[in-house]
């Protein structure tokens, strides 16, 4: 029987051609006919073409395969060859260089073996350049050998170079004719080939790939209905709208993959991912793929290039992109693409979001940059994260990747008058400094004098800061946005911003630190502020850095910064700056051994605040006088100024400073050694810091809460707590309190019997103090010093530190410290074999622990006496001294009670049988 024809070649013609994006003029070039034979063709004219022209045409089509064989034979009038079997085997190669990405391949696998006869559907998103493709090709060659009907790749071009996207309709044709489908008997509406498509795969297992979408809208009609096929489609959108699909979403290579890949894609032997230059070009490439691979090839066929010479030109180029080209493609084309799909709107936000300084950014910060209401730039934002133009590393907000920002900023230098790029930089800067400055008064420790409101309109949008947590909160998130803005103003020469925005942020520099970084930058407010002739913002920048400079306990500088402040507000007359000036000048000259001179600056700052009437400097003051007041052993007259201070913080509703009164009243607890008091009062403080953030305050509450646990001899957990206090004291730059808090470690690492490591750790405490000028901190190092030099047997060294800290003590005027000394001479001097100065060391140390209420030091005076008593031969007077000394510790829960028991113990064994027994 003769062979029929197959009807429809110009059907198939007309769907082919518009799959492949060409006009009838631009295929008959393409397959060197007549734009006249084409249209004959597909008009049905002609119904059959030569076996010539249907190759020339299958050429210019870049058919193959299965699809190519069916093209000819409808071309020609002839049968499908095999008699319409399909041949689904179309993947393309996978790539040997394919780098990392094993994480989310592990989750993929696991998610199409525990499918379970379902149909699997994975979205693949991510940026131009991340390898979406890669990915799932490199996927599909992985779990080929589970879906044995076959795999087929399909590309629907949504971001190809001169093309459209694929049509759904189109695109279902293709896929019907590689599943074998006779061209005649594809359906010609769209519900139609769906319907078939899903009944040729139904009780099949494939695996497709759906590659470069441009919407779910594409991708919904290609989806099986059944059976155990898998869909891995590709898209630079988020596909959120695609039902029951799972969002792979791939970042950019972690640093030690993307130079991996860099390696293998150069070809260079010798070239290693661990050589820094390699590192340095995977930087500078964000780690993308795409741009990874642009200079990787650059390098193979550059042999006399330098992986380091590459890395400089491109760390020193104005635009990294131009150079990331290889042939005709390039990492800006990419992005381009995406760029292309946005609205109007949406490419002016994208453009401008390129001009913030920082790295991150959210609707209100949005909004002001583009001059647009709250809402819109919400929903611009959201338009721009569908595009995978930006990232959400946290909910609202967005971020762009380096790349992709140096583009956008191109474009705005290309395409935005100059004006309008200095309005919207200007607009953000409005916002982040009123903002900011509302935030910082609201996290502020003192009232500081307000320089005049910053001309100009305020923002349209700003986020509503109605209490200290709120506003920590916000400063924390746009930290890095707000130092980039101040950076961009110190490198753009505005002053006046400079000024406003670190005084704003004064509160969270104190706060957070690091505090080497917050001089820095106080330094340059001075500067800026001089600059300006504006005297105010002069002297509140000094007090910022007389402030930081004590904290960091360089007391010279402190002290300098804040005369010069104290000066500049006297002349001014501005009252409430004298204070505040006068108040850390105080607290410097307190360090400082300048007790007296201390206590007028303190007093003077106090009753300035009085007339005033702020609340809040009072109570700071009061705090600072009841610490200097527990320092001299005057426990009741510290208790009175911190409760004092306490009532103040919570009639303000200041929980900072409730913590500090209440983590102050914890020490003077400690001072006289009501311990389960002092715990649980420094607890208390510890959970406010905490709860608020409150680094500082957190290290300050630890430190006296290993103090406490060493007395009761929890040595362990006071470890551990005087460790983490460290920690934070080193991240915020803190020396004086690290030296502190070196002391305790060593206090506990000597009551345990590890006297190199309580040497090693006091040694660091001592030669901070002698470091930074401090004379009284030097005191209790040296003090435990000498223990661990008597301990160890070397008393002359023992005497020599002991005498050191004697006189420092007795210069400040610290009773407590000089006792602590008397007694530990009075032990040096017994092993030594000089019984009568250790009982003179022990009895002196007795009498003046009774004037200011010492238990702890009286129970060691005590046990001291009781211990020359035994040495001595006095067993009897022995027993009395001991058994005090055991009393009062097992009343204060000392740990020290374990040993004067033993001790007692040998003494009355020691003592002679009554007669008669």
């Amino acid at each position: 029987m003769a062979e029929q024809a197959v009807p429809g070649f110009g059907g198939l013609l007309r769907r082919v051609r518009a799959e492949a994006g060409l006009t009838q003029e631009e295929l008959a070039e393409a397959a060197r006919l007549s734009p006249r034979s084409v249209s004959d063709l597909e008009r049905g004219i002609n119904r059959t073409a030569r076996k010539e022209t249907a190759r020339l045409l299958a050429d210019a089509l870049g058919l193959t395969g299965p699809a190519r064989a069916e093209f000819e034979a409808a071309a020609t009038g002839r049968p499908v060859p095999g008699g319409g079997a399909a041949a689904t085997r179309t993947l393309p190669r996978d790539v040997v260089s394919f780098t990392g990405r094993q994480e989310e391949l592990q989750r993929l696998a696991t998610a199409a073996a525990g499918c379970g006869g379902v149909v699997g559907i994975h979205a693949i998103g991510g940026m131009a350049g991340v390898g979406k493709t890669a990915f799932a090709v490199h996927a599909a060659h992985q779990l080929a050998g589970r879906y044995p009907d076959g795999q087929i790749f399909l590309p629907l071009h949504g971001h190809t170079p001169g093309r459209v996207p694929v049509d759904p309709a189109d695109a279902l044709a293709g896929l019907l004719l590689t599943a074998g489908v006779a061209a005649a008997h594809i359906p010609t509406g769209l519900e139609a080939r769906a319907a078939l498509w899903r009944d040729r795969l139904a009780e099949r297992q494939l695996l497709l790939i759906y590659d470069d979408a441009a919407g779910s809208e594409q991708v919904r009609p290609l989806l099986p209905g059944s059976g155990g096929s898998l869909v891995l489609v590709t898209s630079r959108r988020h596909l959120s709208a695609l039902e029951d699909a799972t969002a792979v979403s791939l970042d950019t290579l972690p640093p030690g993959q993307a130079a991996a890949l860099l390696v293998r894609l150069a070809g260079r032997p010798g070239l290693s991912p661990d050589d820094p230059a390699v590192g340095d070009i995977a930087g500078l490439c964000g780690c993308l793929p795409l741009a990874i691979a642009m200079v990787a090839r650059q390098l193979h066929h550059h042999p006399a290039w330098t992986a380091a010479g590459r890395a400089a030109e491109l760390a020193a180029a104005a635009g990294r992109l131009e150079l990331m080209v290889a042939e005709n493609v390039s990492v800006a084309a990419a992005f381009d693409l995406s760029y292309a799909d946005l609205t109007g709107d949406q490419q002016r936000l994208f453009r401008r979001l390129g001009l913030h300084p920082g790295a991150d950014i959210d609707g209100y910060a949005a909004a002001a940059l583009d001059g647009t209401g709250l809402g819109a730039a919400r929903r611009a934002l959201e338009a721009l994260y569908d595009q995978c133009l930006l990232t959400e590393p946290a909910a609202g907000r967005y971020r762009m990747h380096d790349l992709i920002r140096e583009h956008a900023r191109v474009l705005a230098g290309r395409l935005d008058p100059g004006r309008d790029r200095d309005q919207a930089t200007g607009r953000l800067l409005d916002y982040y400094q009123h903002t900011a400055a509302r935030a910082g008064a609201l996290i502020t420790r003192q009232t500081r004098p307000a320089p005049a409101a910053a001309p100009g309109p305020l923002p349209a949008a700003v986020p509503a800061l109605a209490s200290r947590e709120q506003a920590l909160a916000w400063l924390r998130a746009e930290r890095g946005s707000l130092l980039a803005c101040l950076d961009h103003a110190t490198a753009t020469s505005r002053p006046a911003r400079v000024t406003a925005l670190t005084a704003a942020l004064a509160g969270l520099l104190r706060s957070d630190g690091p505090w080497a970084e917050a001089i820095t930058r106080h330094t340059t407010a001075v500067h800026a502020a001089r600059q300006l002739g504006d005297r105010l913002g002069q002297a509140n920048a000094l007090t910022d850095l007389g402030h930081l400079r004590r904290m960091t306990s360089d007391y010279p500088a402190a002290a300098r910064a804040l005369e010069q402040a104290l000066a500049i507000y006297r002349d001014l007359g501005d009252r409430l700056g004298q204070a505040n000036a006068l108040f850390d000048l105080g607290l410097v000259r307190w360090v400082t051994g300048d007790h007296q001179v201390s206590a007028q600056d303190l007093e003077q700052a106090l009753g300035i605040y009085r007339d005033l009437g702020d609340r809040l400097g009072q109570a700071n003051v009061l705090s600072y006088l009841g610490s200097g007041q527990r320092h001299v052993g005057d426990n009741p007259g510290a208790t009175q100024a911190f409760m004092e201070a306490l009532d103040i913080y919570r009639d303000l509703g200041d929980r900072v400073g409730q913590a500090d009164a209440l983590n102050e009243l914890g020490a003077v607890k400690w001072n006289t050694d009501d311990y389960p008091a002092a715990a649980q009062l420094i607890e208390q403080a510890l959970d406010i810091f905490r709860d608020l953030g409150d680094r500082p305050g957190q290290a300050d509450a630890l430190y006296y809460l290993g103090g406490v646990r060493r007395r009761t001899g929890d040595y362990l957990a006071a470890a551990q707590v005087i460790e983490e206090s460290l920690d934070i004291l080193r991240d915020l730059g803190d020396r004086r309190s690290q030296a502190n808090a070196l002391c305790q470690l060593g206090d506990v690492r000597l009551a345990t019997g590890d006297y190199p490591a309580a040497a090693q750790v006091l040694g660091q405490a001592l030669g901070i103090c002698r470091d930074i000028g401090d004379r009284f901190g030097q005191a209790f190092p040296l003090l435990h010093l000498g223990v661990v030099r008597r301990e160890t047997g070397d008393y002359p060294a023992a005497a020599q530190a002991l005498d050191e800290a004697l006189g420092i003590y007795r210069d400040l005027g610290d009773q407590v410290g000089e006792l602590e000394v008397l007694n530990e001479k009075g032990t040096l001097h017994r092993v030594s074999g000089d019984l009568a100065q250790a009982k003179e060391c022990h009895q002196q140390a007795l009498e003046q622990a009774c004037t200011i209420a010492s238990p702890w030091t009286e129970a060691h005076a005590l046990a001291g006496l009781g211990r020359c008593a035994l040495a001595a031969g006095h067993a009897t007077q022995a027993e009395i001294f001991l058994r005090q000394a055991l009393e009062i510790f097992q009343r204060i829960g000392a740990a020290e009670a374990a040993g004067v028991s033993a001790e007692l113990d040998a003494a009355t064994q020691a003592q002679p049988a009554a007669p008669g027994s």
